[in-house]
């Protein structure tokens, strides 16, 4: 090979003379971005390889949505842009329940009937967060290992930020890219019962909830407004010896649900038995979800609930966007501390330091709107 056609390594790479300097430490030429594009973070080619099916793609592009940068940021609005025609064509389900109820047992047996019927699943687990890292536990990965083994199911367990009770801020994109992927059916797992249960319901058109045969303090430990929200209730875990008390739970449930529904014409959540052991129970867990997306559309509702939730997703947006630009303030940050410490030392109300943040952070915008 002579010297015009010999490869070589490019000089970014090879080991730098230097004392003290390792191979591939020295720093890559720069590139005008404007003239090399990286294929995978060009929306329309992203869009493509989705709509595809392209599993790759799909992870990139959540982890797109995700990222707090701010040029992902935009990115990541083109992209959603680009997919909306493709959007919201799937079942929508909200998954939640007392602890051990089984939650993540019962999708792994749930989504590997629905991929026998014929369909495609998508998980989105929506875990703690690690405090050092702020990314997801993948514990309910590796509780749906049979299910996160089939090329038909896609599972992301969402990084849950700082949101209250775990609920990632970016679940709902996250959902149209795997809606625009072909996914059909796309199953929201939530954490234990609280606060991400009321956000989990307000992005899915069926809620259920899922409990143990005598729960007792855990069944009693559930919010009213939790409750009332479940569009479905199954009792898990009705096999072998429990098999009998979670028919007498089922029937003590269904009696507790109509003291609490306030409206006599409104129709009460099915009150069933599941095992995700012996799979007895799911078809019929699954034939509820159907039966009540089937209600909502024959009454309008769906559409109407859909609506409602699109525009409950806009405003959680301006707040969240709010939030970041107070974050990262330069007028508040500079009396950020100051304020704090009066507010704990009892100087000042915490009214008044919120009228000065938000005074500080108007003077700051107006400041970047006149340069």
């Amino acid at each position: 090979m002579d010297e015009m056609t010999e490869a070589k390594e490019p000089l970014y790479l090879r080991s730098d003379p230097t004392p003290g300097r390792q191979y591939g430490d020295a720093v890559p030429p720069r590139r005008d971005p404007a003239v090399v594009k990286r294929p995978h973070l060009d929306p329309e080619l992203l869009a493509q390889r989705i709509r595809a099916g392209e599993r790759t793609a799909i992870a990139r592009a959540i982890t797109l949505v995700e990222s707090s940068k701010p040029a992902h940021h935009d990115l990541a609005a083109d992209l959603l842009r680009i997919l909306r025609p493709d959007t919201g064509k799937a079942i929508r389900v909200g998954i939640t329940g007392v602890p051990g109820a089984g939650k993540s047992t019962f999708i792994d047996s749930l989504g590997r009937r629905l991929i026998d019927q014929g369909h495609r699943i998508a998980v989105l687990a929506v875990d703690p967060t690690s405090a050092k890292t702020g990314g997801s536990i993948l514990g309910d990965r590796t509780r749906m290992g049979e299910l996160a083994q089939s090329d038909q199911a896609f599972i992301r367990p969402s990084p849950a930020g700082s949101h209250l009770g775990g609920v990632a801020r970016t679940t709902r994109e996250s959902m149209l890219v795997l809606e625009a992927a072909g996914y059909d059916v796309v199953l929201v797992e939530t954490v234990g019962v609280g606060q991400s249960e009321v956000a989990v319901a307000g992005m899915v058109d069926t809620f259920l909830l899922i409990t143990l045969a005598r729960a007792g303090d855990q069944l009693q430990g559930i919010k009213r407004g939790i409750l009332e929200m479940a569009d479905v209730i199954t009792v898990n875990k009705a096999d072998g010896d429990h098999e009998s008390e979670a028919r007498v739970t089922a029937r003590e449930l269904s009696i507790a649900m109509k003291l609490i529904t306030s409206d006599p014409k409104a129709t009460r959540p099915p009150v069933l038995t599941s095992s995700s052991l012996t799979g007895k129970g799911l078809d019929e867990v699954w034939q509820a979800i159907l039966d009540h997306r089937a209600r909502l559309e024959a009454a309008g509702q769906l559409q109407a609930r859909r609506a409602k939730q699109q525009r409950e997703w806009l405003w959680a947006l301006v707040h969240g966007e709010l939030e970041d630009a107070l974050r990262v303030s330069p007028a508040v940050n500079a009396i950020r501390a100051q304020l704090e410490a009066e507010v704990e030392s009892g100087e000042l109300s915490a009214l008044e330091a919120s009228d000065a943040i938000l005074a500080a952070f108007v003077r700051d915008a107006e400041d970047l709107l006149r340069h």
